[in-house]
């Protein structure tokens, strides 16, 4: 996040850490595959867009994401990333085995690399490495355990054989790592809204309330962390992925200094998917 305001890009990276969420234990996932895109705008102006593939099957799953700017923000800074993880379905529960993303700006590139195991943190590469920070709280053994990474952490299980699309959707406390800060999403059933994609879902989503929780690994006096401190108004809004008890972010509303912040599916084409395993997936940018 930037040290300073809560500029543009830095909505771009809020938006994307929203879409961790969590993995709570139920029955097996079974199968199921969404293939989305993804148009994001801030007081009505269209900032970037994205794409989403996400490959569930019965012992393992892919889940890939790219995204870059449009616009009006591109006059001011441009950039581009791309996200994926892998993991295994086990015992009723998504287990993320390893996290990459990769992000281009007009200033600087990076990679970055987080492998798990049984949602304990093994392993953290950067590249380049970051500069030493003294006056960021520093994340312990103790926080890299029991977390998911950001992208395993966009698939949401509901418990129980009942509706995915219901106040259980929502109501759960999220713990998350993301290569540098660990922090929780605390999410709270709002309502039920009815959504229409151009293409794909069409139907009822559930709305959750936000509240963004740092524990480790940020800097206390940034801007950016203490607005998001701050909000109440930070819904996320959850729909179903075909052939299994998983819901994901359909669209995430958050409110910045500059006007509200939206990010919403244009595509979201969900289908059961078959006994097969996952093959690696990538999303792209048409």
């Amino acid at each position: 996040m930037s040290s300073g305001r809560l500029a543009t890009p830095s909505l771009l990276c809020v938006l994307a850490v929203l879409l961790g969420a969590g993995v709570a234990p139920d029955q097996a996932a079974a199968q199921g595959k969404l293939d989305a895109r993804y148009t994001a705008t801030l007081a009505g102006i269209p900032i970037g867009r994205g794409a989403w593939v996400i490959d569930i099957a019965d012992d393992q799953y892919t889940a890939a994401a790219s995204g870059t700017t449009t616009g009006i923000v591109r006059l001011f800074a441009s950039g581009q990333g791309s996200s994926a993880s892998r993991g295994y379905v086990k015992n009723g529960n998504l287990l993320p085995s390893t996290y990459a993303s990769n992000l281009v700006s007009d200033k600087k590139s990076e990679e970055l690399r987080i492998v798990l195991q049984n949602g304990v943190v093994r392993d953290v590469s950067v590249e380049p490495p970051s500069p030493p920070q003294p006056e960021r709280l520093p994340v312990t053994d103790a926080h890299r355990r029991g977390v998911t990474d950001p992208m395993s952490a966009s698939l949401l299980r509901v418990p129980g054989s009942g509706q995915t699309v219901a106040p259980e959707a929502c109501n759960r406390t999220l713990s998350i790592f993301d290569g540098r800060m660990r922090f929780d999403l605390q999410l709270a059933f709002k309502r039920l809204e009815m959504v229409r994609a151009e293409r794909g879902y069409e139907g009822p989503v559930a709305v959750c309330a936000v509240a963004f929780m740092p524990i480790a690994g940020y800097i206390p006096d940034r801007p950016a962390i203490t607005y998001l401190v701050r909000q109440r108004d930070i819904e996320l809004w959850l729909a179903p992925l075909a052939g299994t008890r998983v819901v994901v972010p359909f669209k995430m509303v958050i409110p910045t200094p500059f006007g509200l912040g939206v990010l919403e599916a244009t595509q979201f084409v969900s289908t059961p998917g078959g006994p097969t395993r996952p093959t690696p997936t990538s999303a792209r940018i048409p």
